[in-house]
């Protein structure tokens, strides 16, 4: 069984792939924070459902109404959902993009990128010591 059909290593994957296209989508709004006009993007949450292979008779259950995020427009050439934020503040030049929170945004990402490439990493270090590699 190739390591890409576990299910661990496909949601980590995809999870990591995520965190990319969005420190990509943060940097544009920082490139752009003095661009007239422009309004910071960022990414949809990871809905991992869509992505992980469901094993025979498991079912997601939506339990409250308030769990599931409806689909935002997807960003141009992204595999992933794109969303703005409606309640923005909007400078007299017409750009809504707070350095501030873009900035605390790519702090938070690179974390949970590091966060998923570390869970990724040791997994694979288990799998070899299951082998006798280790």
């Amino acid at each position: 069984m190739p390591i890409s059909n576990i299910p661990l290593f496909s949601m980590l994957r995809t999870r990591m792939q995520w965190h990319q296209e969005r420190q990509r989508v943060l940097s544009e709004n920082v490139a752009n924070a003095d661009t007239p006009g422009f309004r910071a993007r960022d990414l949809a949450p990871l809905k991992l459902d869509r992505v992980a292979p469901r094993a025979p008779g498991i079912e997601l259950v939506r339990t409250d109404a308030s769990h599931q995020i409806g689909a935002g427009s997807s960003a141009g050439g992204s595999a992933f959902e794109s969303v703005r934020k409606g309640a923005q503040e909007i400078r007299p030049t017409g750009n809504a993009v707070s350095l501030e929170e873009e900035m605390m945004k790519v702090a938070a990402n690179q974390m949970d990128y590091q966060a998923a490439a570390a869970l990724y990493t040791r997994s694979l270090g288990l799998i070899k010591t299951a082998l006798g590699r280790g």
